[in-house]
């Protein structure tokens, strides 16, 4: 099952994920004219004349699908509001799960609230919701009535296997990942030639993984074009995820097919809304890891990050016909817990772009992550360069009227929505049927865990803080009520805000303020090298500033830039004001005596645009 309405969220997507490279329409596939050694990397799996038939019964579909209906640009503004908006307004203003102690302030503003002003889509005093322009979506793959011819090296013919994955295979967008089950070597072999698998993170899911291209690709006869579609494709991940078994060997752990096909949903409805992962498709495949992600995998654990999970070759952990899900997505960037920030600038970002990232999945699906540790947030640089550590190009008179939001450069991304919960709805009719995406919490051992440091524990507590706000209303409630079968379905936002308020706390610890008068200050800002990543900060050691540095050249364009004593100025004094900013922040999220009437991420985020702490244009992205 999928959505078939398109509902409204706030911003615009650059441009369409790229499609699946391991596909049979890859530019991979289709470069033999241009190097005699792609040949081999692109071997066909499938017989000419099979092609040529295929290719006949495809020229003589015949599609019946109506043309879709235009909408005047005059008429934007009177479509009916979205299902999630309408439950919005009668849910989140006062949820059912939410005790509140009598609040002497003046209540903020809520989407219940914004809906009752003249103009029907208005969610704050002063500015419209902008209704967002969908990219296009993707074609449907053609549904024949006759059986596709298969690969027969490359899928595996069990009935038993592709039944009990056939949920999964149903939420696929093209036709090679719907068929059926692949088998794992030949899944990977598509890319080999082109690709090198490289792990990057893993976690109690599974791995995940990235292709870089190989350096020998740039030295052949390729075409400029071939060549950026490669480089393309290879900006994705791969999460590859252990399926539970049916019986024998691995049926008693991993992850479930209701679970898997639960996130690939979330992926898909999240698509759409900036600061949410990009879908690109989903695979399950059979069999032991191939020789180039065994690979990957043993270089990951020889460069000393922590495995946790059991080594692939492992045939105690995994058995030779373990399925797995892989969830293909847009590389999103470092994570947030292996970068090393500091400065108010990043902090100001990255916490106020995670914060209405969650405001606009509230407002367009009900939705609650509820695993939004650092590790699910992702980071890259908006600056042409990439670089992270640099700050956007700005001068003063820009700063002095900004909200002082996107001077770090950082853009941030949501990842991983295993543990989320979401409202899908199946049809157009109001009144139709509700699925809900949520995963039972309680049976995941999240909350007796204690942790093994400070940042761990804290971590741990959040969890216990978001169940007894879903319990009892009540986060630091010190009582545990016994397990809910179906609570977790519920929808109780503010767990949104304690997430925020762990994210802003662990950011906060490594805040460093610089004096951007001095010239060494601004200029060191402007030239420096990006820091490499760091697993785990507590093991950061502190620069020693008062040994001298090696002078680097400062390029001339810098210098031209950022070497101004008003820019200076400028900075230094918006430091002090993001600070304060933050440190406000602190106090109307503290669990104990912030504000009562602060029911969500929207309900900050209102409150921020109407504070000036964020430009509308922030929030809405024109």
């Amino acid at each position: 099952m999928r959505t078939v309405r398109q509902r409204r969220v706030y911003g615009k997507r650059k441009t369409n994920a790229p499609r699946a490279v391991l596909e049979n329409g890859s530019p991979i596939k289709s470069t033999s004219s241009e190097s005699l050694s792609l040949d081999q990397m692109v071997k066909q799996e499938i017989s000419e004349d099979i092609v040529k038939e295929i290719g006949i019964q495809v020229a003589n579909i015949t599609l019946d699908d109506d043309p879709p209906t235009k909408v005047d640009a005059n008429d934007s503004q009177t479509l009916e509001e979205s299902p999630a908006e309408k439950k919005y307004q009668t849910s989140v203003g006062t949820p059912a799960s939410s005790k509140r102690a009598n609040d002497t302030h003046e209540p903020l503003p809520t989407p219940s609230n914004y809906a009752q002003s003249q103009s029907p889509l208005k969610v704050y005093s002063s500015q419209k919701r902008l209704s967002f322009t969908p990219r296009q979506p993707r074609a449907k793959p053609v549904r024949k009535t006759k059986p596709i011819a298969r690969f027969s090296s490359g899928c595996v013919e069990n009935e038993k296997a592709n039944d009990y994955v056939r949920k999964i295979l149903d939420e696929a967008t093209s036709q090679l990942p719907g068929r059926g089950v692949q088998k794992f070597s030949s899944w990977a072999n598509r890319s080999e030639s082109a690709f090198d698998p490289v792990k990057i993170a893993e976690g109690s899911y599974g791995e995940v993984y990235k292709l870089r291209l190989k350096e020998n690709i740039f030295k052949r006869n390729m075409s400029k074009s071939r060549l950026a579609k490669l480089r393309e494709y290879g900006e994705g991940v791969f999460k590859v995820v252990p399926l539970r078994a049916q019986k024998g060997l691995g049926s008693k752990k991993f992850t479930t097919i209701d679970e898997i096909v639960a996130e690939v949903k979330l992926l898909k409805l999240l698509d759409p809304i900036p600061g949410f992962a990009r879908f690109r498709e989903v695979h399950v495949v059979q069999g032991r890891f191939p020789p180039s992600f065994q690979k990957a995998w043993d270089a990951y654990k020889a460069a000393g990050e922590d495995c946790e999970n059991p080594n692939p070759a492992n045939k105690r952990a995994y058995s030779d016909q373990q399925l797995w899900a892989i969830l293909e997505m847009d590389d999103a960037g470092v994570e947030l817990e292996k970068f090393n920030w500091s400065s108010v600038f990043q902090i100001y970002d990255i916490f106020w772009g995670v914060a209405m990232g969650l405001a606009r999945a509230e407002e367009y699906a009900l939705f609650e992550h509820r695993d939004l540790h650092l590790g699910n947030v992702c980071l890259r640089s908006t600056r042409p360069d990439g670089d992270m550590q640099l700050l956007a190009p700005v001068d003063a008179t820009q700063l002095a009227n900004s909200s002082g939001f996107g001077v770090s450069s950082l853009e941030t991304t949501i990842i991983d929505y295993s543990l989320s919960r979401a409202e899908l709805r199946l049809t157009d009719d109001l009144e139709g049927k509700i699925d809900i995406a949520s995963t039972d919490l309680d049976s995941k051992g999240l909350f007796d865990a204690v942790g093994r440091d400070e940042a761990e524990i804290f971590q741990r507590n959040t969890y216990r803080y978001m169940r007894a706000q879903l319990y009892t209303g009540v986060p630091l409630a010190e009582e545990n009520p016994p397990n809910i079968p179906g609570i977790w379905a519920e929808y109780a936002p503010k767990t949104n805000l304690i997430w925020l308020l762990f994210i802003l706390k662990m950011l906060v610890k490594h805040m460093k303020h610089k004096d951007y008068t001095l010239r060494e200050d601004l200029l060191e800002n402007q030239t420096r090298k990006p820091l490499q990543s760091c697993p785990d900060r507590a093991n950061i050691q502190q620069q020693d500033h008062s040994i001298k540095q090696p002078k680097t050249r400062t390029p001339e364009s810098a210098i031209n830039t950022f070497d101004n004593d008003n820019l200076g100025k400028a900075l230094t004094k918006l430091q002090i004001t993001l600070t304060k900013r933050l440190n406000m922040v602190l106090e109307i999220l503290d669990l104990e005596h912030g504000r009562d009437d602060m029911c969500c991420a929207a309900d900050l985020v209102a409150y921020a645009i109407d504070q000036h702490w964020l430009d509308e244009t922030d929030f809405f992205l024109d």
